[in-house]
């Protein structure tokens, strides 16, 4: 796949598992790059993914028959972000004899070396000489994407008034709940808030929501002034971010609250059950920074520069590509 002409490299690839977060993260640097990349979606298989990235032998021969299969030409620049890739990232590198520049996203758990830049996030203990760090998650929100999408839904959300609250909820992961009670004590809250400030509420489920905590919430939210995406057709996420006056969101995702600070406008983030030490690093690093604060069915009013990790991340990247391709002869793009 050609580049387009702003792109600083003649070819890159994206390389996942295919999980949404991550490839969001990667689709979105890539963009803020110029770069149209190719999407790769790999899945290592058994028993080799229940190793540690640094002990595969052979990491391009793990790729599971049903995922995307990787062979040259490599790329120039090679994206990717967690776990099952780090090996596989690695491995293209080295294949390409050093003519692949190779970024990932995430602590990959092996020697920084192995790549030529690496992202983390700053609650994430990683750092050295080749590693970024990012407040939160990198994503592909831009002012362009949120003011098309605030067009396209401007005219169907009228009946919504302001100040409009947009509420991102997530579901179940590894180290959080997101339990009936405390989903209706969310929808409580939001009913409460929505009728004391005259406010109206645009929701959007993901995919780990689970169905009848969007019952819950719809139920609690009866009679109130409120539009909760059904998972029909695209999902409003960009408009109902744009149109927004303030967020809530649910605190299992760095990515949605990450993308809810994009916008510069009042966070707040639902406390869930669980948690790990490394949510907890993001969450009360974001609070000191002044840009979220805990749900507690108020409405507030502050302000903060808006979070945009990843032009400041790309602009770096675009530098150190200029400094790898003149010390290794700039290579001659593909015609267009």
């Amino acid at each position: 796949m050609n580049a387009p002409s702003d792109s600083p490299v003649s070819s890159c690839w994206v390389l996942t598992d295919g999980s949404v977060g991550m490839e969001i993260q990667c689709l979105g640097l890539a963009e803020a790059l110029g770069c149209v990349p190719q999407v790769k979606r790999i899945q290592v298989t058994k028993p080799w993914r229940w190793l540690p990235s640094g002990l595969i032998p052979n990491p391009l021969g793990t790729i599971g028959p049903k995922r995307d299969q990787l062979s040259p030409p490599w790329p120039e620049l090679l994206i990717s972000c967690g776990r099952q890739s780090v090996a596989v990232a690695a491995a293209i590198r080295r294949a390409n004899g050093g003519k692949t520049f190779a970024v990932h996203i995430q602590d990959p758990k092996v020697d920084p070396a192995r790549f030529d830049t690496l992202i983390v996030p700053s609650h994430d203990r990683l750092r050295g000489g080749n590693v970024l760090v990012a407040t939160g998650a990198l994503n592909r929100i831009t002012d362009a994407r949120l003011a098309e999408a605030a067009a396209a839904y401007e005219t169907r959300l009228l009946h919504i008034p302001r100040p409009r609250i947009t509420v991102l909820i997530g579901g179940n992961n590894k180290v959080y709940r997101l339990t009936r009670g405390i989903t209706r004590r969310l929808g409580q809250g939001l009913a409460e808030l929505a009728k004391r400030e005259g406010a109206g509420l645009l929701i959007t489920p993901s995919r780990r929501t689970a169905p009848d905590r969007v019952d819950i919430l719809r139920e609690a939210l009866a009679g109130c002034a409120s539009v909760i995406w059904n998972g029909a057709g695209e999902n409003p996420y960009f408009a109902y971010l744009a149109l927004a006056d303030a967020l809530v969101v649910t605190g299992d995702s760095v990515n949605m609250v990450s993308e809810a600070a994009t916008t510069g406008k009042p966070v707040y983030v639902v406390d869930l059950l669980g948690g790990s030490a490394k949510f907890r690093r993001f969450h009360d690093g974001m609070r000191r920074a002044g840009i979220t604060r805990r749900f507690e069915g108020r409405l507030e009013h502050w302000s903060y520069p808006a979070l945009r990790d990843t032009e400041k991340i790309a602009a770096e990247i675009r530098a150190r590509l200029n400094t790898w391709q003149e010390g290794r002869g700039r290579p001659e793009r593909p015609a267009a």
